[in-house]
């Protein structure tokens, strides 16, 4: 699970935004963003935030999360299915 890498006050967020914005984009940082030294906000790149929606969508839909479990029970068990059971085709 992704961790917080820096806190940072709001004050000091005011003053250090395009800093922050820039090593977000490099380095994929999360940075909280604290009141009276308290994290109330959270600053993450646009592809950590987009991953994380994928990911909430993922979760949310049953049928998804229906056959994923299968499969982890079915890998657990060491049963693999063939490339041509599930594409009905041969690999290329």
């Amino acid at each position: 699970m992704p961790q917080v890498d820096e806190y940072v006050s709001v004050s000091q967020a005011k003053n250090k935004l395009l800093d922050l914005i820039r090593r977000m984009k490099h380095k994929q940082e999360v940075v909280a963003i604290t009141r009276d030294g308290v994290p109330s906000a959270v600053l993450l790149s646009m592809d950590q935030f987009e991953g994380l929606m994928e990911t909430i969508e993922i979760l949310s839909d049953q049928k998804s999360m229906r056959v994923l479990r299968r499969s982890l029970k079915q890998s657990e068990k060491r049963k693999w299915v063939s490339h041509d059971a599930v594409f009905g085709r041969e690999e290329s």
